[in-house]
């Protein structure tokens, strides 16, 4: 297996990340919060995304606004149904927790959004979160036998910057959504370095507080080429939200997001009392270099880090896949596909070679 993919001069060292002062006090104080409330087991949260194709394509940092005027039939740009649920049967076989089921608007029809939903679930075998923008009183009844929580990208809750990155998906509608939703569990994610303050974090903490949210999905800002966005936020700005938010909910469920480039911040995210990582690339990067140095600033943080990204088990992938409760013809695309992914896991290549540095 190949064990260093990168130019290492890409990327963040542990000796280049620079904390301050008061950053210092933040993170005592967060980490202390942390394990007053969690028992340190911490995992790896795989997002399974369905679609770079969107609807509503303007958000102006999103890799989707690069591509929509590229795409003139949007049911290519979507995930097959092997491929989707692949990436479930890993989840479930590497203790990743699929953190949530997303893609862009007007990817396909609700029917076809609700099979996959379905044998997600089965795959998996549990319910799961979903991230598919605004969804009617009639479709979260029909999706409720499969899913635990419902999770809105809000991007960002400061009203001007939400205007300006988002013009097109306004923030009202998904109040208004978690204001009726009932027996599901409630998410967010909010992006770092689209132009928020540290002020301006007195919106998230009222729509935390006003929805009585479970949980959160933080991520720090990767540039995409073709977007006005060239730089993503400092380690010490992305600690300071981090530690912040823990400080004042010292029970909220804190996803934090890194990527290939970032991912040696790995530590001061769990002293910052992020309850797990998401967003590193495990399929691309498994047993890596990068994959091991993330293992091994989690564990050295005296966290019980759950999921595997660096071990290949000795699996019988179509025994797995022949004894699940799907129906034959899915697990045929997942037969078909599965050669693919297993090539990925023994030849990992630099997947943030198309983002800027």
């Amino acid at each position: 297996m190949t064990t260093e993919t990168y130019d290492s001069s890409k990327f963040l060292h542990l000796e280049e990340i620079s904390i301050s002062p008061e950053t210092e006090q933040l993170l005592k104080e967060a980490e202390a919060l942390y394990l007053e409330n969690f028992d340190g087991r911490t995992w790896y949260g795989r997002c399974i995304f369905l679609s770079w194709y969107c609807s509503i394509g303007d958000c102006k940092f999103c890799f989707r606004t690069t591509q929509k005027h590229k795409i003139k039939h949007p049911e290519m740009s979507r995930r097959t149904m092997g491929s989707a649920l692949l990436e479930a049967l890993f989840c479930k076989l590497f203790g990743w927790r699929i953190e949530f089921l997303t893609g862009g608007y007007g990817i396909m029809s609700f029917s076809e959004l609700l099979k996959i939903i379905k044998n997600v679930s089965l795959v998996y075998g549990d319910k799961i979160w979903l991230n598919l923008g605004v969804m009617s009183k009639e479709h979260l009844e029909s999706i409720r036998p499969y899913v635990k929580g419902i999770c809105a990208s809000m991007e960002t809750l400061t009203p001007q910057v939400h205007e300006y990155v988002c013009p097109n998906k306004p923030i009202k509608p998904y109040d208004q959504m978690f204001m009726e939703l009932e027996g599901f569990k409630k998410s967010i994610a909010v992006i770092v370095g689209l132009g928020d303050q540290i002020e301006d974090m007195r919106y998230l903490f009222e729509f935390i507080e006003k929805h009585q949210l479970d949980r959160i999905t933080l991520y720090a800002l990767k540039p995409v080429k073709g977007t006005e966005y060239t730089k993503g936020p400092s380690v010490d700005e992305y600690l300071q939200w981090l530690t912040r938010l823990r400080i004042r909910f010292p029970q909220l469920e804190i996803i934090a997001g890194t990527n290939l480039r970032r991912c040696e911040e790995a530590g001061y995210l769990m002293k910052a009392g992020a309850n797990a990582i998401t967003k590193f690339p495990a399929t691309k990067q498994f047993g890596t270099a990068k994959a091991k140095i993330v293992e091994k600033l989690i564990k050295e943080e005296g966290r019980k880090f759950i999921s595997n990204l660096t071990e290949l088990p000795e699996i019988d992938w179509i025994a797995e896949i022949d004894k699940l409760n799907i129906e034959e013809k899915y697990k045929e695309e997942m037969k078909e596909k599965l050669n693919l992914y297993l090539d990925k896991f023994k030849n990992p290549v630099d997947e943030d070679s198309t983002y800027f540095d």
